[in-house]
């Protein structure tokens, strides 16, 4: 007997078969709706003639990938190697592919960017398109500079907090490395095997790196105490959940890691702090690192939290913010430990 599609069902009967779904999975139906469109889209990128060059990172690799977290996570983060995406530019900047002064930074960013405008509109943009249309999937798919916004019609009451659409963002300023082939299914499908789900095959950042990314971004926030956090509260929640996968441990006991983020950060993502001083990276990752804000910037967070509570987005890891806020401490207190903050434990 031939398999079906869920694609390939009436809307009556998806809708059906993801309120079913609901009922023995975490999620709601409306968010499994949502990570179909999200494999589906991750599938079609990673078939492309130009998928080799690419990484898959970011909080929905942390979950599509390494099952890390446990939170709807809706977007993809796609880094295009700048090594294969702008080798004019890197030609003779070493392994880390990094500009050699804050003026080449600056001209490799606008050039990079430039450049990878144009790539979307018209290479991405139209791969997407038709690898979605040949897969059965029926969607709006537009470029907005370096990114793709891929709607769909939703089967469920529209949320407020959950967008029916699908949004890839590109970036081509680093190399992804170190990077692995990894595989990725709906979560729906575990639920309903008697339905054929999309699939992906992406080569995927290591979650290691992926921590101190979000740990250098979280610095950078309470560096410069910001008054507004609209989703940005799940990146903390993302750091405790990474220490219980026991991600966090590796990731502070590989200092050359960190190090290399910093380098990175300082190059492509210079930031001043609140009082205008530029922040140092390097120190951030060498004894320095803050991961809970004060102030006004503590109170806009929690009231980002609660909304994604709200929105489901979240499983069972429900525990209140300043629980929240506390486990974070403790992660800021292991990775600040003298010589280099190297994890020991």
């Amino acid at each position: 007997m031939a398999e079906t599609r869920f694609q390939d069902l009436s809307p009556a009967d998806r809708r059906d078969a993801l309120e079913v779904a609901e009922q023995s999975c975490s999620y709601r139906a409306l968010l499994l709706e949502k990570d179909i469109w999200v494999v589906a889209a991750l599938g079609t990128l990673f078939e492309a003639p130009f998928a080799q060059d690419l990484t898959f990172k970011g909080g929905t690799s942390l979950s599509k990938v390494y099952g890390a977290i446990r939170r709807f996570s809706e977007d993809v983060d796609i880094t295009y190697d700048i090594r294969a995406f702008a080798p004019d530019l890197v030609s003779g900047a070493g392994d880390e592919a990094l500009p050699p002064s804050r003026s080449q930074e600056k001209c490799w960013t606008q050039t990079i960017r430039a450049r990878l405008t144009k790539w979307v509109r018209d290479t991405a943009c139209p791969s997407v398109v038709e690898g979605l249309a040949a897969a059965g999937f029926a969607a709006q798919v537009h470029p907005c500079k370096e990114r793709l916004y891929i709607r769909y019609e939703t089967l469920f009451d529209d949320s407020s907090f959950i967008h029916p659409q699908a949004m890839v963002e590109f970036g081509a300023r680093s190399t992804g490395e170190p990077r692995l082939p990894q595989p990725v299914v709906c979560d729906a499908a575990a639920c309903l095997p008697h339905l054929v789900f999309p699939k992906a095959h992406p080569t995927a950042m290591l979650a290691e790196r992926t921590f101190w990314e979000k740990a250098t971004a979280i610095h950078v926030f309470c560096r410069q105490k910001r008054h507004r956090g609209e989703r940005l509260s799940r990146h903390w929640h993302d750091l405790v959940r990474l220490d219980e996968a026991g991600i966090v441990a590796k990731a502070l006991a590989d200092h050359p890691l960190a190090l290399s983020v910093a380098r990175h950060k300082s190059k492509f993502f210079s930031e001043k702090d609140a009082c205008g001083v530029r922040i140092n990276y390097k120190a951030a990752v060498s004894g320095e690192l803050q991961l809970v804000p004060s102030g006004p910037a503590y109170g806009v967070l929690a009231d980002d939290y609660a909304r994604m509570l709200d929105s489901g987005m979240l499983l069972n890891e429900s525990e209140p913010f300043d629980v929240l806020m506390d486990r974070c401490a403790l992660i800021e207190a292991r990775a600040n430990r003298t010589d280099s903050a190297i994890e020991t434990t």
